[in-house]
């Protein structure tokens, strides 16, 4: 390995962080300049997560380090743990591997572990998908992780501006899009054999699903600072999907402070209820979610792929809740709170509608190439201060 090779550590912990990362991977790869390290972490080992960690290394990414940063119970006090022990991990890991430069994508607290490591060991910290207003916990951390970090590569305009006006040079900010969007742009969205045959039967549940048919997409992930309203707000929207005659792909939630109360809710209903139009999966490869996704007649819940990749593909969409309630959206989604008509009465009226036209808010399919063109170029400055 050349000396002069720049080391870029980009840290992943769970699937939607591969899908947000994995163009500019490609190219940090294949570019000579670089020598790509990939440390993978948190829900992105764990296998009822999905083990995105395999994922990654089929693509033929090599992981330098995988860190079993997660404390079990899934509530607040582990969430506080597990981003202690992360700090504690990633410590060690840096000083292992010496990166140039660690990037860190969005808003998860493993996200601000390895954003505060990084600024205490001087390395030059690189953050994605600043900027963004939704609401949560998450925007909390995203903010705190802006102000850590030496560059910027928001994905909207509007993020952009919200970037600078936190005081950041905007020198050093970048609307470059969503890196997801760039795999959008370079496959085939088409449902084909290989893909019924592996995920048909895939999951647990009464359903075989049929994708030669219409179907929903649910995820749902829990909201931290709502804590204790988890197991209603997983109630309502079950309720409004029991009631639907359409097969439903509902895919568990992630790691966050609560997933253990959305899961045993979503048990229960499997046992009691064992309702024959819903199977519930784990993980799909970020192309294969995209395919997913696409051939969908509606998203339902609060993620964020319903508004980001949804917006561009120009899927239907309900997002339910606060989690994603403020962030920058398309036509294609409708807002509503935890509540079982208004929630059924969204979803009837997404699946009467048709494709929404393409909206490219989150960028146009080039993301990764601007992001590593602009590293190379990088000046790895660690000195900060207000640009106001």
């Amino acid at each position: 390995m050349s000396k002069n090779k720049k080391k870029v550590c980009v840290v992943i912990n769970n699937r939607a962080n591969y899908a947000r990362i994995k163009s500019v991977l490609i190219e940090i790869k294949k570019d000579k300049r670089f020598q790509l390290q990939i440390i993978v972490g948190s829900s992105g080992l764990i296998g009822r997560f999905g083990s995105v960690v395999e994922v990654i290394k089929k693509d033929g990414f090599k992981v330098d380090f995988e860190l079993y940063t997660l404390v079990e119970g899934e509530n607040l006090e582990t969430m506080a743990k597990s981003t202690g022990l992360s700090i504690v991990e990633y410590t060690s890991a840096f000083k292992k591997l010496k990166p140039n430069m660690v990037i860190v994508i969005a808003d998860r607290y493993e996200t601000l572990a390895a954003a505060v490591t990084a600024s205490y060991m001087n390395i030059f910290l690189i953050h994605t998908q600043g900027g963004e207003i939704t609401g949560s916990i998450d925007e909390s951390v995203r903010h705190a992780t802006t102000k850590l970090a030496h560059l910027h590569f928001p994905a909207t305009k509007i993020a952009a501006q919200n970037v600078i006006k936190m005081g950041e040079d905007p020198k050093n900010v970048f609307n470059v899009g969503c890196p997801s969007m760039d795999l959008i742009e370079k496959k085939n969205l088409k449902i084909n054999n290989i893909f019924k045959k592996k995920y048909s039967t895939y999951g647990v549940g009464e359903l075989e699903i049929n994708f030669n048919k219409p179907y929903i997409v649910v995820l749902q992930h829990p909201v931290t600072t709502e804590y204790k309203k988890v197991k209603e707000h997983i109630k309502e929207t079950a309720k409004a999907l029991l009631k639907l005659d359409i097969q439903v792909i509902w895919l568990w939630p992630n790691v966050d402070a609560g997933s253990n109360h959305v899961s045993k809710t979503l048990r229960r209903i499997r046992e009691i209820k064992r309702p024959k139009n819903i199977i519930w999966q784990k993980n799909y490869t970020p192309e294969d979610y995209l395919k997913l996704i696409y051939n969908s007649q509606c998203i339902v819940g609060n993620s964020s792929s319903a508004i980001r990749e949804g917006s561009y593909l120009g899927i239907p969409a309900v997002n339910i809740g606060e989690r994603q309630r403020f962030r920058e959206n398309g036509s294609n989604v409708i807002n509503v709170i935890y509540n079982e008509h208004k929630i059924l009465k969204a979803i009837k009226k997404q699946l009467k509608a048709s494709k929404f036209n393409k909206n490219t808010l989150y960028g146009k399919g080039d993301a990764g190439k601007k992001i590593v063109r602009i590293i190379s170029k990088a000046n790895l400055n660690i000195i900060k201060k207000l640009n106001y």
